[in-house]
């Protein structure tokens, strides 16, 4: 692991705003290192405002989408609201269909099949909106490369609103509006929005012209903060105004779909973590194992007795989803190790028979274990199907540019992208990646790094910090919890391995006569030597609540120690 520690703001302003605000000079920091350099951009902060939501309007096409979508209605047109099968995807399809069916009839839902289809606009999504008599789709979380299928639909009398947050290519396709935020002509002041904030800004828009408000819409956005933290994508901006608006919802009075997945669970109150691995692997197992339109339904459904079937379903298909990860998992490690390729830049894998819905899963996980940008191929049809991962800080989707030649086609993001391509060109392609990861990598970045905002005392540890702490959430990136690291802890004699064969660590520590302050580290369990007989050490934690029988206290969670 590489220790980065964030550098330090100048004193002067750390002081200066430890004044304006009243706190401490540790909060200050840590505010200041998160870009918040005024009183009214830390009243934001703290206390995010649905009424700071940018004008939808200011996004490109978004008045010739809404004049569309209200022709269809006027007009009576069947609206087909077509969707990616993942969390972002059925969110958004969810969020789209269920919001014009509160006014308008003629509305269905679209995802297409994960493994006929694949990912995007299809033909045979098209075809299936010729046949019903829909006569406008509004493709959400997708679409803004589909340049020939939307020329094919728009040859059948189909028009298309585009709903996306991925980067375009150098063309867009010829739909009626694409709504996207990376448009290099689209002057809205926000870009990392997710599919499904994309689409919340044209049901914003929408209402707007049905003299609705912002506060109408608070229903819907238990699915978009779901996305948002599913997605990855920064919880900045906008983005951390719908996500924190989005938890009170799922904590208070979440849609009947939602409940019944929380039902199964034993959580009380969820963080956008629990969002992100309670609520959204169940969402994205259907698409996963069966297929997405189960999600959908389940995020659809107003009927308690109903949900809960749909949700029991649901959680089959994530236990089915855990094994066959685990499985593949297994045999994609020892494929590397069979290779001798555990010195590589890059891990790329492929068998014929792997479960194309669990790849991306496995992908991660390799990373995990290798930390190297990863891709793993199944078969998909007649060519081979694979999901990208990569690390901190390099660009997987630019080095799969660079290996344009062998690749039929490919989409996605910086850290995470998919692609297939033809199977004789298996070979080509893993040499010409790993040439190219070789060549563009700085060799840093294959070390995993841990970012410490600042140093901590363990004598600053106290339940005061701990509740200004809360206020910082919800986390992710572009505001991660906050990391600390201590010099000179020594164990109070306590520290152990806990869980099967010790995989986890439990200790308790002190410093300079302050503590003991118990702590937790979960697969450290290999780091108990540099603890125990009383060794001086130090460690890299955040602050977390241990929570046992009824009381609370503070802990240390490590990420590492040395």
């Amino acid at each position: 692991m590489r220790w980065t520690i964030k550098p330090k703001p100048e004193q002067t302003e750390i002081d200066r705003l430890a004044d304006e605000l009243n706190v401490g000079g540790l909060v200050a920091q840590l505010l200041l290192q998160r870009g918040i350099t005024t009183y009214s951009e830390a009243k934001k902060f703290f206390r995010p405002q649905l009424s700071d939501l940018h004008d939808p309007f200011l996004m490109k096409d978004m008045d010739i989408a809404v004049a569309r979508i209200e022709k269809a209605i006027s007009e009576n047109e069947n609206i087909l609201v077509y969707g990616d099968y993942d969390v972002d995807g059925t969110t958004s399809v969810a969020l789209m269909s269920s919001y014009l069916l509160s006014y308008y009839p003629n509305v269905a839902t679209y995802i297409p099949d994960r493994y006929s289809e694949g990912y995007g606009v299809s033909y045979q999504g098209i075809d299936f909106a010729e046949d019903n008599g829909f006569s406008l789709i509004i493709a959400l979380d997708c679409g803004v490369k589909a340049i020939d299928k939307v020329a094919y639909a728009k040859e059948k009398g189909i028009d298309f609103i585009i709903c996306d947050h991925h980067r375009p290519g150098d063309n867009l396709p010829d739909a009626v509006a694409v709504l996207d935020p990376k448009r290099d002509d689209c002057e809205y002041p926000y870009d990392e929005l997710c599919g499904c904030g994309v689409g919340f800004k044209l049901i914003q828009a929408l209402a707007s012209q049905q003299g609705e408000t912002i506060e109408d819409l608070i229903p819907y956005l238990d699915l978009v903060a779901t996305a948002i933290g599913a997605d990855i994508v920064p919880i900045s901006g906008e983005n951390r105004i719908l996500a924190y608006h989005g938890l009170e919802v799922i904590n208070s009075n979440p849609r009947i779909g939602f409940k019944a997945i929380i039902n199964q669970t034993k959580k009380t109150v969820l963080t956008i973590t629990d969002v992100v691995f309670i609520i959204a692997p169940r969402i994205n197992a259907a698409g996963r194992m069966k297929h997405g339109q189960h999600a959908v339904n389940l995020l659809t459904e107003t009927d308690m007795e109903q949900a809960t079937k749909f949700a029991a379903g649901i959680e089959k298909y994530n236990i089915d989803r855990r094994s066959l990860d685990k499985e593949i998992t297994q045999e994609a490690l020892a494929q590397i190790q069979e290779n001798k390729e555990e010195e590589g830049f890059t891990s790329v894998v492929y068998k014929d028979s792997w479960h194309k819905g669990v790849i991306g899963i496995v992908a991660s996980r390799l990373t995990e274990t290798y930390y190297r940008p990863t891709l793993v191929f199944t078969k998909s049809g007649e060519k081979l199907a694979a999901s990208a991962r990569s690390v901190k800080g390099f660009d997987v989707y630019n080095a799969l540019q660079g290996c344009s030649d062998y690749i039929e086609q490919f989409g996605g993001h910086k850290y995470a992208a998919g692609l297939t391509l033809l199977e004789e060109q298996y070979g080509n392609f893993k040499h010409q990646f790993e040439k190219v990861v070789s060549e563009t990598i700085d060799p840093n970045l294959l070390i995993p790094e841990i970012t410490i905002d600042l140093a901590l005392a363990v004598k600053d540890i106290t339940p005061k910090l701990m509740r200004i702490l809360k206020q910082f959430a919800p986390f992710g990136p572009g505001n991660m919890t906050p990391v600390f690291m201590a010099e000179n802890l020594q164990d109070s004699g306590y520290a152990k391995g806990v869980g099967q064969d010790g995989a986890h660590l439990k200790f308790a520590v002190t410093q300079d006569g302050w503590g003991p302050i118990g702590g937790i580290g979960f697969n450290l369990g290999d780091k108990l030597p540099l603890m125990i007989n009383r060794k001086t050490f130090d460690a890299v934690f955040s602050l977390d609540e241990n929570e046992w029988q009824g009381n609370v206290s503070l802990q240390l969670k490590l990420k590492d120690l040395r």
